[in-house]
């Protein structure tokens, strides 16, 4: 038992090593990372003295670009399940040994998740009100909290022990992660369902009375998530060694596909209902759609928002969409327009009118925008991170039995030893 847990401080140790290791576009990328995180921090310095008074929140529109934010990247977060479906229910070898990168990615996602919940409530010992007084099973609130924190734990559990094993030259024991990965593809539906219900479930913002929020917020999130997949594992295929099939990135393009034809389908139910019937709740879609005496902060996004998301269908539904470059440019559409749609257009129209009738728009401030820019940032080095210590411990270059040198390759990443040569254990 000693030998193991020495064992497990040196991957640890050896992992954090690696960390620092790459060519001049690695050291570069974290750089300008590191940087923006700063910036970031120092604008959250600043609310932290000035309060809240320093957004462009106000007493009327109470959730802004923070929120928004939290809203989208759950949804990316919650996606992580569109990789392991195929794998462990279906049975798909194409994607077998990308599925920890989803994992690693949900992890990223829902850090980013918690920082922006912190940063919204203004104190950050507030924080500790949410956890210490739970109004459980009543509060939708209280739901959030376990099922964002239970996620976290499932993928932090899964990807620890896959990477562990492959580091050991170790077979993994299906019983250490086959029932965990079955209870994260049912969390990861849960945890953007709850979420979709703590704004349906509000009553006085008629706006998110809908029932098809959910299933909307599941169909977004299996685009965007499995869109930011494909560019990110292109990336790793073009800068490192690790082999990524061209087949595995058409499969997650069917995915996205599928899920956005479904998103589409849904946002133009919503827009039926809401315009058709003319009800006496149709004033906030008017003002995001069209404006309302005069405010019309929001319209430019809403159909820049439609048309990205329209375009990116149409070209992931024609045949030229089979090569990459159009597949890449759908995905960055499409995870810009789900981004504004989800977003901004989602959070921000359910505050105007207020329930008194007052029209106050909201304008996010440079503070504010930095400090949304501080946690992407910090989301994007995380997940670099732990991309970086992933592909030499899957691929076998950093194994338990053998030195791993340190100086990169012109990858930037260590050369290959070839006591390493025999295949890792993948998950």
């Amino acid at each position: 038992m000693k030998q193991e847990a020495r064992e497990y401080l040196r991957f640890l140790w050896r992992c954090f090593r690696i960390s620092f290791v790459g060519d001049w576009r690695y050291y570069s990328w974290m750089l300008l990372l590191t940087g923006v995180a700063l910036l970031g921090l120092n604008a959250y310095c600043h609310q932290l003295v000035d309060g809240l008074a320093v957004t462009g929140m106000t007493d009327q529109v109470s959730w802004g670009l923070y929120i928004a934010n939290f809203t989208f990247l759950v949804g990316m977060a919650a996606a992580a399940v569109m990789l392991v479906i195929p794998v462990y229910i279906y049975k798909n070898e194409e994607l077998h040994d990308l599925v920890v990168f989803g994992e690693l990615l949900a992890v990223a996602a829902i850090f980013m998740c918690l920082a922006f919940v912190t940063v919204d409530l203004g104190r950050p010992d507030r924080f500790v009100h949410l956890l210490l007084r739970f109004n459980w099973p009543i509060s939708m609130l209280t739901w959030d909290v376990i099922v964002l924190n239970g996620y976290l734990l499932l993928n932090m559990h899964i990807c620890g022990y896959l990477i562990y094993c492959a580091y050991r030259k170790r077979k993994p024991s299906r019983i250490f992660y086959i029932p965990f990965v079955f209870i994260a593809i049912f969390w990861a539906v849960s945890i953007h369902t709850v979420t979709a219900f703590l704004y349906s479930g509000l009553g006085g913002r008629p706006f998110w009375n809908s029932a098809v929020i959910a299933p909307r917020f599941l169909a977004s999130a299996f685009a965007a998530g499995p869109a930011f997949i494909i560019l990110t594992l292109q990336i790793i295929r073009r800068y490192t060694f690790y082999k990524v099939t061209d087949e595995a990135l058409k499969l997650l393009k069917g995915i996205v596909t599928v899920a956005m034809a479904i998103n589409m389908f849904l946002l133009v139910c919503e827009v039926f209902t809401e315009f058709y019937t003319q009800s006496s709740h149709v004033v906030s879609a008017q003002y995001l759609f069209f404006g309302l005496h005069g405010h019309s902060a929001l319209v430019p996004w809403i159909w820049t928002a439609v048309v990205l998301n329209t375009v990116a269908l149409v070209i992931l539904l024609l045949p030229f969409s089979r090569s990459l470059p159009f597949i890449n440019l759908a995905c960055i559409m499409l995870i810009v327009g789900i981004w504004i749609e989800k977003g901004m257009g989602l959070i921000i129209p359910a505050f105007i009118p207020s329930p008194l009738g007052e029209l106050v728009e909201y304008h996010p401030t440079i503070n504010e925008t930095l400090v949304c820019l501080g946690i992407w940032a910090f989301g994007l080095l995380c997940y670099t991170i732990f991309v970086r210590i992933t592909i030499p411990v899957l691929s076998g270059r950093l194994t338990y039995d053998h030195r791993y040198r340190m100086e990169p390759d012109s990858a930037g990443l260590p050369p290959r030893d070839p006591a390493s040569d025999s295949s890792p254990a993948h998950p």
